[in-house]
């Protein structure tokens, strides 16, 4: 019987579980570039089935947070090779999140002050990004109104998606998860309430609208193969000011349509919760998983009982969880033994140093000590 604990095979992949730790920003690179901290976490963490790297910018231009690991430098890419190893000693598994904020950002983040990106020039009212303020200080701070990519520079944009996925692999990463969730760059793009362009990426029609994230599913799947290959969507964000649209339904329907004939990795659904608060929640949920035939990941604050719950009724394959993780980093055995869980604290989340981030210990080094 399938269940958090048992295998699955992963596009030829074999996962220990079918727990995944989901992508979590801890903004902790202060060079951009993964370090042995970094590679201590994701070490510590790997009796997860499969472990979702933090996103990792694709370019200079993707960045939305500091100290953020990108994937688009030599540099980054032996940051990431630690990082790799480490859990590949522990027998564990791990994609790279491959990331590009689009409007989610600033303009202290870019060369010479340049404008943030999107598909078109509306900002993300009552939305923070993670840059420098006045006094060039760290802060969480309004983002800046974006200017709206040209159609070329759009496709320059669905190469160096294709190229941070042969970085990836190049870092010893075991595939990629396009971020297309959470009202980032891609997301941006299918929204019609963000997306007002009128060349043939525009949100006139649902197919324009999904055009963008297709052609980046396509590029990435010819640089590395399909197989490499997921991608992680928010359908009905609301998140970073996205905008109900007319025929949302239908359109995230329609992508899991499309990518079903893509034979990928998994698509990997991020906000389950939000989703199923809705009356109709669970019912879409239900129609996505028709939609799309192959390996599905569902995200969303899962309980133990929740997630056995949703892999016994065939809702998932997968099931993901986030912030235990980051205090739990052998979560899998905690769920497995039942054994009490500790409590995150948002207070670390983000950026720091080794507190909150590698000093969480174990179960059974807590147990040890009040043995001691």
């Amino acid at each position: 019987m399938s269940d958090l604990f048992s295998g699955y095979d992963l596009a030829g992949l074999h996962l220990n579980n079918r727990i995944v730790m989901a992508p979590m920003t801890r903004s902790r690179a202060a060079n951009t570039v993964a370090n042995e901290q970094t590679a201590l976490y994701y070490q510590q963490r790997a009796s997860a089935g499969l472990i979702i790297s933090e996103g990792s910018p694709i370019s200079r231009q993707g960045v939305g947070y500091l100290f953020t690991p990108g994937i688009h430098s030599p540099e980054q890419i032996e940051g990431w090779k630690k990082v790799t190893r480490a859990v590949h000693e522990k027998e564990g598994k791990i994609f790279c999140q491959l990331w590009h904020v689009g409007r989610v950002s600033h303009v202290s983040l870019h060369e010479n002050g340049a404008l943030p990106v999107s598909a078109s020039n509306k900002t993300a009212e009552n939305t923070t990004a993670f840059a420098y303020d006045e006094n060039a200080n760290p802060a969480r701070i309004q983002a800046s109104q974006p200017r709206a990519l040209s159609t070329e520079e759009v496709e320059n944009v669905v190469q160096d998606f294709a190229n941070a996925a042969a970085n990836a692999l190049e870092a010893g990463f075991d595939g990629v998860e396009i971020h297309g969730a959470n009202g980032y760059l891609i997301e941006q793009f299918i929204n019609a309430g963000i997306n007002t362009r009128d060349d043939r990426y525009g949100g006139g029609t649902i197919e324009s609208r999904l055009a963008f994230v297709l052609e980046v599913v396509d590029a990435v799947v010819a640089k590395i193969g399909s197989q490499r290959v997921g991608i992680r969507l928010s359908p009905f964000n609301r998140v970073f000011d996205m905008p109900a649209f007319e025929g949302e339904a239908q359109t995230w329907l329609e992508l899991a349509r499309l990518l079903s004939g893509k034979n990928l990795a998994y698509i990997h659904i991020s906000n389950r919760k939000a989703i199923i608060k809705d009356t109709n929640g669970q019912e879409f949920l239900e129609k996505f998983r028709k939609a799309y035939t192959g390996t599905l990941i569902l995200a969303g604050e899962y309980t133990k009982e929740e997630g056995q719950r949703d892999l016994k009724e065939g809702l998932t394959d997968l099931v993901a969880f986030g912030r235990p993780f980051i205090s739990n980093p052998d979560l899998e055995e905690r769920l497995k033994n039942d054994w009490p869980l500790t409590a995150f604290d948002p207070a670390v989340f983000y950026g720091g140093g080794q507190e909150g981030y590698t000093d969480y210990p174990a179960y059974e080094e807590v147990a040890d000590q009040a043995v001691n």
